[in-house]
């Protein structure tokens, strides 16, 4: 293995990591910078466990070389917001969406993407754009009416500004 300095700006902080280029972003965000809410579940981008942002757009960290992230902007479930007060993470608790929790960070991550390019996703939009995010214990209703409630939270948030 050849290992080099490589730099992350992962939820707008820099970082330097001596790494393999070809390893998977997912374990240099986990095991080097010690970020742990981002979650491996099959490794081979089925699942969506591992989903961060890369420059916004939702990416499956499990096959990501961690040389394709360096200089971009990362973002993790861990930077999505800085009290946990995202419209989706408060969406999520308000609807229970939990019961063992694994898959959720991905699906929020791949959540917000939806509702940053549709802000009042239907039903069959939030289907479509979850469908890579596996949850083993079936939230599914729950997850689409946490995100019909973020966008409502969004869209509320949106005209009081």
């Amino acid at each position: 293995m050849f290992f080099t300095m490589i730099s992350l700006n992962i939820n707008q902080k820099l970082y330097e990591v001596d790494a393999d280029p070809e390893m998977p972003l997912l374990w240099v965000i986990r095991d080097l910078v010690g970020l742990t809410g981002t979650k491996y579940g099959c490794g081979v981008a089925q699942c969506g466990a591992c989903v961060v942002h890369l420059n916004g757009e939702a990416v499956r960290s499990c096959i990501t070389k961690v040389s394709r992230a360096s200089g971009q902007k990362i973002t993790t479930i861990e930077g999505l917001s800085k009290d946990n007060d995202h419209p989706l993470q408060l969406a999520w608790n308000e609807e229970n969406v939990p019961q063992c929790g694994y898959c959720h960070s991905g699906q929020i991550m791949s959540a917000a993407v939806l509702l940053r390019e549709n802000p009042t996703p239907t039903d069959e939009d939030i289907n479509n754009a979850m469908a890579g995010n596996i949850c083993r214990c079936g939230t599914y209703p729950r997850i689409r009416k946490a995100i019909h409630l973020a966008a409502e939270m969004q869209k509320k948030k949106g005209a009081e500004k």
